[in-house]
């Protein structure tokens, strides 16, 4: 696998209070397989669509137990040049570059408007072995409450140029890379609830959205948003049984034109 451009959506990992429950329900609706716990890894998981490495799942360290989430991992050659751009950027680094093992260097972070993402350096382990095929990867959207703060954040740490959605019903932009879109940002509309902070919004793929939501349902997860059609795909935004947002999406089956955008 070549090596990602500077901040290009290439590891997602999510931590679990009950893991072995995770990996039922991710199992069933995604069709995950899972590798060996690495103990020495603090029980970091793996999970396979088709033999191919595509997340990861793993308990909590201690005085970290909450609310699990999704966190999505962006390129970096240097996390440590990475990780001062995001201080002088305005954003918080919240665990300083590790390096772990001869995997590579991680870094986690939180942009100004309050999402939680990481920073990957790449050493043996490069990130996603496969994206937009089902069980995998897909697409992810910063979802803030101020976006007036994120979007300079972003554009700052990492070499995207930024495209406005030309939508009166929506404020979106996409932030791409070498004229490819790589990442969203949705304004969070207003009806959200104000106990909910700011997050990133992760897509798998899935081969159909309608079974994939009434598995999910029927395992205990709440639908928040969809099944809808979208020029994009069909999707639908859900909360797992443990409290993480994660939405599905099928790639295959399409409706409407593609908005336009503006360059910004």
């Amino acid at each position: 696998m070549a090596v990602q451009p500077e901040g290009t959506p290439c590891w997602a990992d999510a931590m679990f209070s009950d893991l072995e429950g995770a990996k039922s329900f991710y199992g069933e609706v995604l069709g995950w397989t899972f590798g060996e716990s690495s103990a020495e890894y603090g029980n970091y998981t793996q999970a396979y669509a088709d033999g191919k490495a595509v997340a990861a799942v793993v308990p909590p360290m201690p005085g970290q137990e909450g609310q699990s989430q999704w966190c999505l991992y962006l390129a970096s050659p240097d996390a440590a040049a990475a990780a001062e751009r995001i201080r002088a950027g305005g954003g918080e680094v919240l665990m300083d570059p590790m390096r772990v093992g001869d995997f590579g260097t991680m870094c986690l972070a939180r942009e100004p408007g309050g999402a939680v993402f990481g920073v990957w350096q790449g050493g043996v382990h490069e990130g996603f072995e496969a994206t937009a095929v089902p069980g995998a990867y897909c697409w992810a959207e910063v979802c803030t409450r101020e976006p007036e703060l994120t979007d300079p954040f972003l554009a700052s740490v990492f070499p995207y140029t930024v495209q406005q959605i030309e939508d009166d019903s929506v404020d979106f932009r996409t932030f791409s890379l070498r004229d490819r879109p790589v990442l969203g940002r949705m304004r969070m509309p207003g009806d959200v609830p104000p106990e909910v902070p700011s997050y990133v919004n992760v897509y798998f793929t899935v081969a159909d959205c309608d079974e994939a939501v009434a598995r999910a349902t029927k395992l205990g997860a709440a639908l928040r948003f969809g099944p809808m059609t979208s020029p994009f795909g069909r999707m639908a935004a859900l909360t797992d049984p443990q409290g993480a947002n994660f939405s599905v999406i099928d790639v295959t089956t399409t409706e409407g034109e593609t908005p336009s955008s503006t360059e910004l």
